[in-house]
């Protein structure tokens, strides 16, 4: 079977959509079934990732009426490359297409391509911070009352481009 090229695994994918939701207000609590609402994600599944984060370090979890999760650390002081590996371990290169742990042919079919595609995800994950991510506006609630309100659909990079990100 072949394998994927850039596989990022949805616990990933959901740590990253959950931090920068926590990165667009960092004061606020966040309560875990807001967040799952707000993504449209299971809460159980979310609340599997806040503990991961949380572990690591990079979230903190008030109990309580007034509970939720907050950011530790100031948007701007985190990596996404930090949250990646919270929850999927240590970023590791490609394998190969066929899943040979030693290939014994003189090069890649592919060439260098993965090498590089590897060596790029690496250094998004590594230069960007959270805060890039809070103009996003990835809280699908917000965006699907926004649907409703105006009657026409408007994607969410296509606001941030236009500079209409709600601020």
């Amino acid at each position: 079977m072949l394998s994927g090229i850039l596989a990022i695994s949805d616990a990933a994918a959901l740590a990253l959509h959950t931090a920068g939701l926590l990165a667009a207000d960092p004061g606020r609590r966040r309560p875990a079934r807001d967040l799952a609402a707000a993504l449209g994600v299971s809460q159980a599944h979310l609340a599997k990732v806040l503990q991961r984060l949380a572990h690591a370090g990079l979230v903190h979890s008030v109990r309580g009426p007034a509970g939720g999760f907050v950011l530790r650390r100031a948007p701007d002081e985190v990596a996404l490359l930090e949250v990646y590996e919270a929850v999927a371990g240590p970023l590791r290169p490609s394998p190969c297409l066929l899943g040979r742990p030693v290939c014994h042919a003189r090069g890649c079919v592919m060439g260098d391509l993965l090498r590089r595609i590897d060596a790029e995800f690496r250094t998004y994950l590594a230069s960007t911070r959270l805060s890039a991510l809070a103009a996003l506006r990835l809280d699908v609630s917000a965006i699907r009352s926004s649907r409703k309100s105006s009657g026409r659909v408007v994607a969410p990079e296509q606001q941030v481009r236009r500079g209409r990100t709600g601020r």
